[in-house]
């Protein structure tokens, strides 16, 4: 159906941080599936475990037990301050997981009113979209969710004045993407965590593309040391695999019971195995590979800005970052990859990076030297 702009090209394999296209162009992956593509394309050990895996058991519902999801569970309670795990498959559902524990939770004291941020994107379905605070998607949709509003992002105040007695939930990514690449301060979280705390509101974080490891730390709140009741994880998770989860607090998590929510596909053999092997992964050296080189791709960045004066902000972190710039994106983006480099825009103005959590010091000089001459050309 209509519902994608393709770019005129059709990839046919990759290896690493690079793809082919059907004519055996290549290119320099630093969209990386819009941040999917954690262990970037082709990965021997990820390969290997989907083979193994494929030949015992992909699905079986989750009315038994299976060793990959107990085990990606057990990794994901042990890194992190969460206790319980919900498997779905997609950061939308995630989300939606999310969503409807808050309503649970607060059904015991008849509280419906979740707050978002203003710029937040947080998936396609319904509950989600209406989560999302950008007016351009709810276009042509008719009445949205009920009891939905939105703050604005950085501001504490503004998220102060909008919790009322009918509050029962926050959600908020620590780092909007679609929204623009928007870092929330810690000052911020710390906020609007010790407002939760005081009106008995649970927060929740959307750590859809800003999780599973791409600030340089397993869970982007461990980044800010300010812990949610809840997030939301997707994406990266299983190095493409799709696969989502919800994670939670005990006090937050025990409001589900059997029946309350469920995912087919959710948790299935196949998705949990490959994620144990991103968990694993990145504590063998990924995650200081994108500390270290986060700052690497920063400070580039910076420098490409001084050299074209189209860039007027360059903001992010780890693998997560982006550019605002004076033209349209998608032109950069566009002329960027007639060079052999892949990019993305979030909104109109801001190119995104988000390559693979393999990416290395060389690849980002590659990079910089193509948006570069990609830059020049466009302001001719």
């Amino acid at each position: 159906m209509n519902t994608y702009s393709r770019f005129p090209i059709a990839l046919s394999h990759g290896e690493g941080m690079y793809v082919y296209d059907e004519d055996e162009k290549k290119y320099l992956d630093f969209l990386g599936g819009i941040a999917v593509n954690s262990l970037g394309h082709g990965h021997p050990v990820l390969t290997a475990e989907i083979a193994r895996q494929s030949k015992e058991l992909i699905h079986c519902s989750n009315l038994y037990w299976t060793k990959p999801m107990a085990d990606i569970a057990e990794k994901i309670v042990n890194e992190g301050d969460m206790d319980r795990v919900f498997f779905c498959n997609s950061g939308a559902e995630s989300i939606e997981a999310a969503l409807k524990l808050s309503r649970k939770f607060g059904s015991e004291t008849g509280r419906q009113e979740i707050i978002t941020m203003r710029c937040s994107f947080h998936g396609r379905t319904f509950g989600a979209i209406t989560a999302t605070g950008q007016d351009h998607y709810h276009t042509g949709l008719g009445d949205m969710l009920p009891h939905i509003k939105y703050a604005d992002f950085n501001d504490l105040e503004s998220v102060r004045n909008a919790i009322t007695k009918d509050t029962c939930a926050i959600l908020l990514e620590p780092l909007q993407g679609e929204g623009g690449i928007h870092l929330a301060t810690e000052e911020f979280l710390r906020g609007v965590r010790a407002l939760c705390d005081e009106n008995d509101i649970k927060l929740i974080f959307d750590e859809v593309q800003c999780g599973c490891g791409r600030l340089g730390t397993y869970f982007a709140y461990q980044t800010f040391g300010v812990v949610p009741d809840a997030l939301c994880m997707a994406k990266g998770i299983a190095g493409g695999v799709p696969m989502g989860a919800m994670a939670a607090t005990e006090d937050f998590a025990r409001y589900f019971s059997p029946g309350d929510h469920a995912s087919t596909f959710g948790g299935n053999p196949l998705a949990t195995a490959c994620a144990n092997v991103v968990f694993d992964l990145l504590k063998g050296g990924i995650l200081e590979n994108v500390k270290k080189n986060g700052v690497y791709l920063s400070e580039r960045l910076v420098e490409l800005s001084k050299a074209h004066g189209c860039i007027k902000d360059v903001r992010g972190m780890g693998y997560m970052q982006g550019i605002e710039v004076d033209i349209p994106a998608s032109s950069v983006v566009a002329e960027a990859m007639n060079r052999g480099l892949l990019l993305g825009g979030a909104g109109k103005n801001v190119v995104r990076f988000v390559p693979a959590l393999i990416c290395s010091k060389e690849h980002i000089d590659e990079a910089m030297e193509i948006l570069g001459s990609a830059l020049s050309a466009i302001e001719k």
